[in-house]
């Protein structure tokens, strides 16, 4: 990364840390509500995204979540995605690894609709 003297700087470590938090990025698709969820998401952070569910749901009769960006899921946020399916439409498209073998070993990709795409959730 160049300066705009010309001076190369090492990259900053905090914009690291920061983009390694985990968030959520929200967009409606076709009808659909899709949440990107970035990160480690664990008892901390799965508060975050219970209430982005909840909040899609309020004006959404579908909910993707769209998991390729997990990068740790533990037993709470299984939980919040099973929660949730009781009373609504979820779909979960493309979780990464870790998370979909979370949910095989716990049955819980028998319980969900996990999806290969968003565009195949979003479509039904």
């Amino acid at each position: 990364m160049s300066s705009a003297s010309g001076e190369d700087r090492p990259p900053d470590p905090t914009m690291a840390h920061a983009a390694s938090l985990p968030h959520l990025t929200e967009y409606e698709q076709e009808g659909a509500w899709v949440v990107v969820v970035h990160g480690a998401f664990d008892l901390d952070s799965a508060p975050l995204l219970a209430s982005a569910l909840q909040d899609a749901a309020a004006t959404h009769p579908t909910v993707v979540v769209d998991a390729a960006e997990v990068t740790f899921a533990d037993s709470t946020v299984l939980n919040v995605l099973l929660n949730f399916h009781r009373g609504h439409r979820l779909r979960v498209a493309r979780p990464a690894r870790q998370l979909l073998r979370v949910l095989e070993l716990t049955g819980a990709d028998r319980v969900l609709d996990v999806r290969a795409t968003v565009e195949d959730a979003v479509a039904g």
